[in-house]
């Protein structure tokens, strides 16, 4: 069985810039998944054309559109690049810029180009929970998502701020509070 060695990270995409190279289907789905779960999100998309949607979706969440053919100066201050023309050659010239430059990338639709993944995200209040499959079938992430959003209950994130109030009542050192709440919390995933 081959081995997934991804390590999942929730990243405050507020405080980073992102750039989308692309201005269509693809790119406004990346967009879109990004704005979804991270709605506060900086996101520059660089393109010598942009569809509608891609527009009225960027005016909505304020992210900047850039109408030019992509140029190594446009990554300069990015922290994350998504790469998602329709001409591999733009995407993989994108990769190669951002491998020098140490930015992490995604060439969408591409594995051997991506340091990341863009999985099945399920919120609910505090509570989100990202869903991979090591990039061989998005289909079965979409749904995975799906199957957790019915399961995880609604009133998960009331559970969350009731503990987290606990916790802040404990007494004693790391490892103790550790102890109490892994006590407090056994019940959640017990079977009845």
């Amino acid at each position: 069985m081959e081995r997934n060695n991804l390590y999942p990270v929730f990243l405050k995409v507020k405080d980073l810039e992102i750039l989308i190279v692309g201005g269509g289907n693809v790119a406004e789905e990346k967009m879109h998944f990004l704005t979804k779960s991270s709605p506060d999100a900086k996101i520059t998309l660089v393109s010598p054309m942009f569809r509608e949607g891609t527009v009225k979706l960027a005016k909505q969440f304020n992210a900047k559109l850039i109408k030019s053919k992509y140029k190594r100066k446009f990554i300069k201050g990015k922290h994350i690049v998504i790469a998602t023309t329709d001409k591999p050659e733009v995407n993989v010239k994108v990769w190669k810029h951002c491998r020098k430059l140490a930015k992490l990338v995604n060439v969408a639709d591409n594995p051997p180009y991506c340091d990341f993944y863009m999985g099945g995200i399920v919120t609910k209040g505090n509570v989100k929970v990202g869903i991979s499959t090591n990039g061989k079938s998005p289909t079965t992430a979409k749904r995975l998502r799906q199957f957790f959003e019915e399961v995880i209950p609604e009133n998960i994130d009331d559970l969350v701020k009731n503990i987290n109030e606990y916790r802040k009542t404990i007494k004693g050192d790391f490892e103790e509070k550790v102890e109490v709440l892994n006590e407090f919390t056994k019940g959640l995933i017990e079977k009845k």
